[in-house]
């Protein structure tokens, strides 16, 4: 893949439903960005050479990509299902929740292994993601692991 050519240049989130987040996850959704923005790969599988301005949106149950060039001109839209990430996003939330609070008061042993869970299903519902994509968009593992984190903040509600 031609570095500069196949990379996101510009990411926007369609955040119209969000009412409120946490310091938390604001704070990885900030940190998702500027690494995704730092070094990605990103390319449109026979489809138009980047670099691109990625919209991710959620739109009956699919997830959108709305891909454009970095001029501002429309590639594609690409859409997938949400309910192959269902249970893994549910997960992912439900061990970030008990592992934010352990950090307020548990042993670093037990801050430890809640947070080997929580990277095992992040990798999880990234490699997910990479293979529901694969015939549309080529992601590399680090930058499919940062979409997954911008997927999750999309998903809270409230």
């Amino acid at each position: 893949m031609d570095p500069i050519a196949h990379r996101i240049v510009k990411i926007e989130l369609d955040e119209r439903t969000v009412v409120r987040r946490s310091p938390d996850v604001e704070h990885e959704r900030a940190v998702a960005i500027f690494d995704l923005l730092e070094e990605n790969r990103f390319a449109l599988v026979g489809g138009s050479k980047g670099p691109y301005q990625l919209r991710l949106s959620i739109e009956e149950n699919r997830l959108v990509f709305d891909i454009k060039t970095q001029a501002g001109e429309v590639c594609d839209k690409v859409q997938i299902a949400l309910t192959p990430f269902r249970t893994v996003v549910k997960d992912y939330f439900t061990v970030c929740e008990t592992y934010y609070e352990a950090i307020k008061r548990s042993s670093p042993s037990q801050i430890e292994a809640l947070d080997m869970g929580r990277r095992a299903l992040h990798d999880e519902g990234s490699e997910l993601l990479r293979e529901r994509l694969k015939e549309k968009i080529q992601l590399d593992p680090n930058t499919s692991r940062r979409l997954f984190t911008l997927i999750c903040v999309l998903h809270i509600r409230a």
